[in-house]
């Protein structure tokens, strides 16, 4: 949605109920904003699970797809009727797996185990929270592809292993006690998916973030935005009359009838007519204290339609691109950043918690950070949330990874997909200036056409920030060229360099000059050594702590001879995490590459880039890029 101006705000709406209608065709209901500040019920805690890598469950013996009334069918309660009844599966509870978790590190068997579990458990429902209510079953995510099932019937399909999704439950179907709820969950890599079979990080499988029923009445706010309006020129907005704009997405909308908006703090309070589905409003907020990483100031915005009313904490910021220089609040800003992967390295395990989320974002926050990419996929809404709340600027990006297949249709429309959902949980997060549709993908006519179809799609659907995606570089005559041609799409030029790692020593950095064919600002989205915490020994031994140090030490340096165009960095990558592609002694299963190791022990690179963000930290913002 462009925020430029409110003529293109309503073309923005346009696209929105478009895009809605869209995600009706894979999650059949669209994507409930602000979950948090709903009525809900947490289906968390321990489920059951059947392991089924011949998927009997699903397909009978002759490979067709099970009749929803199969007694063996794996969605329907396998309770005898009787002494003589045969059925050949069962939920017990010797085999149970907690929610929200993966199952490769729940147990030793499930470590390397690509393929379905069937998850299970019953609940109840409290008779006066059904009254007047609708019910929605909502999932953080599920890795990967995950059938629905709730009392014997099918609720729906989702893909994606890391964006939210829900679906309607019907009246006649709930149940006030003993509702009976299977989740087939099937993690297996295929070449038409997104990501494809060829990743370095774990497929961590399983119902890896929260369960939620989600209770809200007959005509509801399904999801919304609100943020600044962006001046044309990315200058700094104004302290006061400051205008604010966004949209309103109604559920079961009657054909009339007011939606208010409301900033106590601000003590403003519009009323706007509902003539629709969905409403766009303008405002002038008399004041406002803008949200930064130095001051991330919230207000509680509300919305309220009819019986319904959302409330959440949201910052108002605007960012910008401006020649070189990447603008928050209208003023240039240095991102001081680190890569993540959702992950927890002890004892090796997929994020699920704000304990988590603390964790990780803590780390960052010692290090010296003002930024982290979320790589390589959307991660919890806990660490969005989280950033928003410690003012930790965010970079979040789809998993369009490496060599997916370019040229298929079909995989493109998964990957929107998936760039939908990731918009319409986290677009009012005020930390998020940066959506990311890919990383290192392969330079052709193909792979260009298909990201930046993505990179248009992506600022069509969110025009208030900025697009990009970690590039291509080549090395060439002693230079470090940046010509991919998807550069011209995107609002910063990022790309990822192992100078001294994947070529030559890390001394090579001191000769190593830069061009880009783009006038933008440049970002190195990564750049990083492997070394085995512990391991000690001199600076030329490979995956020591040493050399890792040495390496940091040289991109340091270089970073202080960068082109004035050069606005920060994320290196590769904060902690250790699981891959299966790395295997010598040293990495056995993880990459290594982290400035805090798989055991959460800092290695002495950490304490280099910490110094180089001190420094940064302490330099006025004018000279920052030097």
């Amino acid at each position: 949605m462009h925020l430029n101006s409110f003529g293109s705000l309503r073309v923005g709406i346009g696209l929105v109920c478009g895009l809605f209608s869209c995600h009706m065709l894979l999650a059949q209901t669209p994507l409930i904003g602000n979950v948090p500040g709903r009525s809900t019920q947490s289906l968390n805690g321990t489920w059951h699970y059947i392991v089924d890598p011949y998927e009997t469950g699903y397909y009978d013996y002759r490979y067709q797809e099970r009749k929803e009334t199969d007694g063996e069918a794996y969605w329907n309660n396998p309770v005898p009727k009787n002494k003589t009844d045969r059925k050949e599966h069962a939920y017990v509870d010797a085999n149970t797996l907690e929610v929200p978790g993966d199952w490769n590190s729940q147990a030793p068997e499930f470590l390397y185990y690509e393929g379905t579990v069937w998850y299970q458990r019953t609940f109840d429902v409290a008779a006066a929270q059904r009254q007047g209510q609708r019910a929605f079953l909502y999932f953080g995510a599920v890795n990967y592809q995950a059938e629905v099932y709730l009392n014997g019937r099918k609720l729906g399909s989702h893909k994606g292993g890391f964006t939210a999704f829900n679906f309607e439950i019907p009246d006649t179907l709930l149940r006030d006690a003993d509702n009976f709820l299977v989740v087939k969950v099937d993690n297996k890599r295929a070449p038409d998916e997104v990501p494809t079979v060829n990743t370095d990080w774990w497929n961590y499988g399983g119902i890896t973030r929260d369960v939620h029923l989600i209770w809200v009445p007959d005509t509801f706010i399904q999801n919304y935005f609100i943020q600044l309006e962006r001046p044309a020129d990315g200058a700094a907005p104004r302290k006061r009359k400051v205008p604010v704009a966004g949209w309103v997405k109604l559920n079961g909308a009657p054909s009339g009838g007011q939606l208010t908006v409301e900033i106590p703090e601000l003590k403003v309070r519009e009323s706007f007519p509902a003539t629709g589905d969905s409403v766009a409003f303008q405002l002038t907020l008399p004041s406002v204290e803008l949200w930064s990483p130095e001051s991330p100031k919230r207000y509680e915005v509300r919305f309220r339609m009819g019986e319904d009313e959302v409330s959440e904490r949201i910052g108002f910021r605007t960012i910008a691109v401006q020649g070189k220089d990447v603008l928050l609040n209208g003023q240039p800003i240095f991102m001081r950043g680190i890569s993540v992967h959702g992950e927890i390295p002890d004892p090796g395990r997929r994020a699920n918690s704000e304990d988590d989320a603390a964790q990780l974002l803590g780390w960052a926050h010692e290090l010296g950070c003002n930024m982290v990419r979320l790589a390589h996929y959307p991660h919890s809404e806990q660490t969005t949330r989280l950033a928003d709340s410690l003012g930790i600027l965010v970079w979040s990006e789809i998993p369009v990874y490496w060599t997916i297949d370019f040229g298929n249709l079909a995989v493109l429309t998964k990957a929107k997909h998936q760039l939908h959902e990731m918009i319409a949980r986290d677009q009012n997060r005020a930390s998020i200036i940066i959506w990311s549709v890919g990383n290192e993908t392969p330079v052709s006519p193909v792979r260009t056409a298909f990201m930046s179809d993505l990179a248009k799609t992506a600022r069509a659907w969110d025009g208030s920030r900025l697009i990009s995606a970690a590039l291509e570089v080549h090395y060439t005559g002693g230079k470090n060229v940046i010509d991919d041609p998807l550069g011209q799409y995107t609002d910063l030029v990022s790309v990822n360099e192992y100078l001294g790692w994947y070529g030559g020593l890390p001394d090579n950095c001191r000769t190593a000059i830069w061009e880009t064919s783009y006038d933008k600002p440049l970002f190195i989205s990564e750049t990083g050594a492997g070394a085995k915490a512990g391991f000690h020994a001199d600076s030329l031994t490979r995956w020591s702590e040493e050399y890792q140090a040495w390496y940091f030490r040289e991109q340091v340096a270089m970073m202080k001879r960068m082109p004035d165009n050069f606005v920060g960095l994320s290196p590769w990558v904060l902690v250790d995490f699981r891959s299966p592609k790395r295997n010598n002694q040293y990495q056995q299963g993880w990459n290594r590459k982290g400035l805090i190791g798989s055991d959460g022990q800092k290695k002495e690179a950490f304490s280099v880039l910490n110094a180089y963000y001190e420094e940064m930290k302490a330099q006025p913002t004018s000279r920052k890029k030097r």
